[in-house]
């Protein structure tokens, strides 16, 4: 289906598995991290099963896929029950659910997410190691937590030895 070959589901879940949100919430624009932190096995695929049963359009919570440059979103998914949303993951596979939800107080987003590994990817999509990187829509006002900017200072002014084995400890 992916013409991914080799494939390796996540046994511990990074950053996977039951995720729900509640009104008002949202998710930014981000690629998601490319390196497995526990096995360093690349990070190549997600899928996102949604269990919002009776969700409606106007509740939001559409996950967005927007092209590398952050130009121009080309698919929008409604996240209502049983939809599976499979997607490639490389630094620039921009997506995310931006907007707050708007569905009644008490009810949430709910997914299942799982993510895919391999040993390995194709040359043109290697690069360093990262953690989620956050991108904001053209139109986006976007300020940093305390904590995104000191871990983004610690890794301008620390040696790599360090922050490589700082990653490996959370």
């Amino acid at each position: 289906m992916t013409g991914i070959e080799n494939l390796i589901p996540d046994p511990t879940f990074e950053g996977g598995g039951l995720h729900q949100i509640p009104r008002g919430g949202k998710l930014a624009m981000h690629a998601d991290f490319n390196k497995h932190r526990r096995f360093g096995l690349d990070r190549r695929l997600n899928a996102l099963l949604y269990l919002n049963k009776d969700w409606r359009e106007d509740y939001g919570g559409h996950l967005e896929l927007w092209n590398r440059d952050m130009t121009q979103c080309e698919a929008k998914i409604l996240p209502v029950y049983n939809r599976l949303a499979v997607f490639g993951t490389t630094d620039f596979t921009f997506h995310g659910h931006p907007n707050p939800l708007q569905c009644p107080e008490g009810m949430t987003r709910k997914s299942l997410a799982l993510y895919y590994f391999t040993n390995g990817r194709p040359a043109e999509e290697v690069s360093g190691t990262h953690s989620t990187l956050f991108k904001a829509r053209p139109d986006d006002v976007v300020s940093s937590s305390i904590g995104q900017r000191m871990r983004r200072i610690a890794r301008d002014v620390l040696p790599p030895i360090i922050t490589r084995t700082i990653d490996k400890l959370r």
